[in-house]
This record gives structure tokens, sequence and C-alpha cells, in this order.
């Protein structure tokens, strides 16, 4: 019986748990939701949010002991100067767990780990992401309009590879390596 254990062991050496998780960690608050199993989603929630209130104090003692804890320092920063303002005036649940379903290789059940957003929050990243496609759409429409210089001079046509098919050739079969027929009986 496992009365008045804390955490799960998650079948790994305490160094290997402890990087396990400060990778998740880290890129729960990078990417702001991760895939991953329940059991290491619920172990990294514990620890994200602990260090989200970390990231709300925001003293120097704070930053140091999340800078233990996270491994790049662009995350770390990102955590006090953009995810713990989100959560200014929460008092806590700054994550959520979205269960997906079961693993087809070996029938682990996965989830979502993600911080949870405000409606507000929501619809700036959805007009962030439909501003950024249309400059990637005029972007392609006007690489499409010029003219690549080697057309335009006329240039040589690149030397055709070594075994290279013609137009209407039909390729010979591929050769096998090894025995060519299966005995029977």
């Amino acid at each position: 019986m496992r009365h008045r254990k804390d955490h799960r062991k998650l079948s790994r050496t305490a160094e290997h748990r402890r990087a396990v998780l400060r990778n998740l960690v880290t890129a729960l608050f990078q990417y702001e939701r991760i895939e991953t199993t329940v059991a290491k989603a619920k172990e990294a929630r514990r620890l994200a949010e602990r260090l989200i209130t970390f990231g709300k104090q925001g003293d120097v003692a704070a930053r140091r002991h999340v800078a233990r804890f996270v491994t790049r320092p662009a995350v770390s920063a990102k955590l006090f100067d953009t995810i713990a303002p989100w959560y200014a005036e929460r008092a806590g649940g700054y994550t959520r767990i979205v269960r997906l379903g079961h693993r087809l290789g070996d029938a682990g059940e996965t989830a979502y780990l993600e911080l949870v957003k405000s409606a507000e929050q929501k619809e700036e990243e959805r007009e962030r992401r439909l501003a950024a496609q249309e400059t990637k759409e005029k972007a392609l429409s006007a690489s499409q309009t010029k003219k690549p210089k080697a057309a335009e001079e006329g240039a040589e046509e690149p030397k055709k590879r070594r075994g290279a098919k013609k137009e209407g050739e039909i390729a010979a079969p591929a050769r096998r390596r090894g025995r060519t027929h299966v005995k029977t009986g």
C-alpha cells in the first residue's frame, strides 16, 4: 500500500524523474500546450503551478528558484514577462489536463497539458495566427509572380543524373539481393 506517499515514481530513478519533469514543464511554458501521458501530466501540473506562483511573485528569489528548475533562460523570462501576468487575478488552477485516449503502440493513456487562457487571450491569439497566415499568403503570391533569373536569361538545362529515365521509357524491375526463389516443402 502507498499510504501517505506524495508523488508518482513514473518507473524512473529520482534523477531521471526530475529531468523528465523539468523538460515537461519547460516545454509547457515554451509551447503553452504539450501532449504526454496522464501520469506525467499530473506530476508536471503540480510543478508548473508552483512555478507560475513564483512567477507571480516576481522578486529576485523567485527568479532564482525558477531558473534552477526551468532549463532555458528564454523560457524562464517568458514565464515572468508574459505567462505570470495572465494569472495576476487568479488564485490557482493555471493548467488543465484534457484526456485524449490511448496510444496505439503501448495503450498508454495520453492527454494534453495546457495553460488555461481567458477568452480575450484566445481571441488575440486567433487574430495573430490569422495575420501571420495572411502575410504568408501574400509573400507566397508575390514570389510566384516573379520569374526566376535563370528562366529570363535562357540558362542551360541542368545535367541529367546517370540512369535517369527518358520520356516514355519504362523502368526496369529492381534487382533483388540474395536468393531469388523460395524452397517449399
